[in-house]
């Protein structure tokens, strides 16, 4: 019996539907940076930690808005037309999906980003320290596939 069988398999259509909806709800550090850099309008990157840890270290150009706080009085006055990436510190932390999940369920275009602040400095992304959102600027965007 083959293990990567056992678990069974989905037909290339459904295969194919699958993929499109994990591309459709996530996004990359490369993909997201080469926005940063562009300024591209509507693009909005929600960093989903506590203040202390948006304070340490964040992706330039996030917002702190920590998913346990996102509740309708406190989101009422991002622009419902952007599209909000959020992330966490990473693949071991949930703190991102919850932040995309309740942005969602609130009536907002979300994404979350792959591998969070992790992958983010793993390929090479500066990061800005403090209060303030920074800016990403003159970074060399690399993506290896």
């Amino acid at each position: 019996m083959s293990h990567v069988r056992s678990t069974g398999l989905l037909s290339p259509e459904q295969a194919a539907l699958f993929f499109e909806a994990q591309l459709a709800c996530r996004t990359d550090a490369a993909d997201l940076a080469a926005d940063l850099m562009a300024a591209t309008a509507g693009i909005v990157v929600i960093d989903t930690r506590s203040p202390a840890h948006y304070a340490a270290g964040h992706i330039p150009g996030a917002i702190s808005l920590p998913h346990r706080e996102m509740v309708p009085e406190r989101v009422a006055g991002l622009d419902r037309d952007a599209i909000y990436v959020c992330y966490c510190d990473g693949i071991g932390c949930n703190g991102s999906t919850q932040g995309a999940c309740k942005l969602a369920r609130l009536g907002f275009r979300v994404k979350e980003l792959i591998g969070g602040l992790h992958w983010w400095q793993r390929d090479g992304f500066a990061v800005a320290l403090g209060d303030e959102p920074g800016r990403l600027t003159n970074e060399e965007v690399r993506c290896g596939c």
